[in-house]
């Protein structure tokens, strides 16, 4: 497998749209990265660079330390799987998989025993003799991964593979991937909007917002430590609730929310330094719903004055959408607690978890 470098990596079209701006990444050999952001991020065309079908406009590329940004994507040693499947119609599987291999006039014994090998480790070795229109969107998506693996690159690149597939599929896929790549050991670039696909397979994400990084970490880090509101936003589901406000020295240190003196976190120790040594008038305090915690009125923590506007149960928990600081706020809580319209309840915060950004460069303090 290879290293894959990105250096000041840019792509301006004609008509002067930028639509990435200066990515500097490495994957290292082995690794698996998964690019995430919404649509019109740049995280496909960052893509489709490393794979050739897009030209540069600045910057520098690199893949096994050999320079490509000049080389043709035939060259550069590179295996694509695509949101569509693009498979031949006409073709069994076996000559879907197969076919590659043949233009490289491999002979016939080793194109075998590359196709069969892959099949084997897919699952779809009964198979290997019907057409598409035979197999289920699962099996198909299957044999677009089989075609990259026989071709034995040194980099698999990924363009939104599960989009296409239903929510039992998609999961199911995922585990196969995830088994795939750790077989393979591959040098993995993977583009996805879904976060749940991004959180489960990348060992890290870089995170994309308008063509530029917003962030690149492991899961956890990006989901314990946002650098920005987009990502504070983006990574989780339900997302983090943010509340506008402001931090009070007078006394103890504290964040107020903005026009409702009702609600007040107490600062700790940490925040208040990090805090008071900024010129930051407006902040915005970042809470993931599952440190939200339904209480009695009796609690004498830090809480939150809500009204629920409504619930829902799913099984193992209840998500509640409430009213706080005069602003819409999520709570994870216990399945057996089902509120209904308009009940108020205080919700508990541990200050300790309570994310602040300034609110005039929406990135973290």
């Amino acid at each position: 497998m290879a290293r894959v470098t990105l250096e000041g990596v840019r792509k301006v079209y004609d008509n002067g749209f930028v639509a990435v701006h200066g990515v500097d990444l490495v994957v290292e050999d082995g690794e698996f990265v998964v690019l995430v952001g919404p649509s019109g991020s740049g995280k496909s065309t960052t893509l489709r660079i490393i794979a050739g079908l897009e030209s540069l406009t600045g910057g520098e590329l690199a893949i096994g330390g050999r320079v490509v940004n000049d080389v043709p994507p035939n060259e550069r040693d590179i295996a694509m799987v695509f949101q569509s499947y693009a498979l031949y119609p006409h073709m069994s599987v076996y000559e879907n998989m197969a076919f590659a291999l043949h233009l490289q006039k491999l002979p016939r014994a080793e194109i075998e025993a590359r196709v069969r090998q892959a099949a084997q480790i897919l699952g779809i070795t009964a198979v290997l003799e019907r057409r598409p229109r035979q197999l289920s969107g699962g099996q198909r998506q299957r044999v677009a991964i089989g075609r990259a693996i026989v071709r034995q690159p040194r980099v698999f690149l990924f363009d939104e593979p599960l989009s296409n597939l239903d929510a039992k599929l998609r999961v199911q896929m995922r585990r196969e991937i995830a088994r795939i790549r750790r077989e393979l050991k591959a040098t993995v670039v993977y583009v996805t909007h879904d976060q749940v696909e991004a959180m489960t397979l990348g060992d890290r994400i870089v995170v994309m917002n308008e063509g530029r990084v917003e962030q690149i970490g492991t899961p956890l880090e990006l989901y314990d430590h946002p650098q920005t509101l987009f990502v504070a936003t983006f990574i989780g589901s339900p997302a983090m609730n943010l509340i506008d406000g402001t931090a009070e020295f007078g006394g103890t240190p504290r964040f107020v929310a903005t026009g409702d003196q009702s609600f007040s976190v107490p600062l700790t120790t940490q925040q208040a330094e990090r805090l008071a040594a900024t010129a930051t008038q407006r902040l915005v305090a970042g809470i993931r719903p599952e440190d939200l915690r339904v209480v009695d009125s009796t609690a004498r923590g830090a809480t939150i004055p809500a009204i629920v506007d409504a619930s829902e149960p799913l099984g193992n928990e209840v998500l509640l959408y409430l009213r706080a600081a005069g602003q819409d706020v999520t709570a994870r809580a216990d399945p057996h607690t089902l509120p209904r319209p308009g009940d108020r309840l205080p919700l508990e915060i541990d200050p300790a978890r309570v994310h602040y950004f300034d609110r005039a460069s929406a990135r973290s303090i």
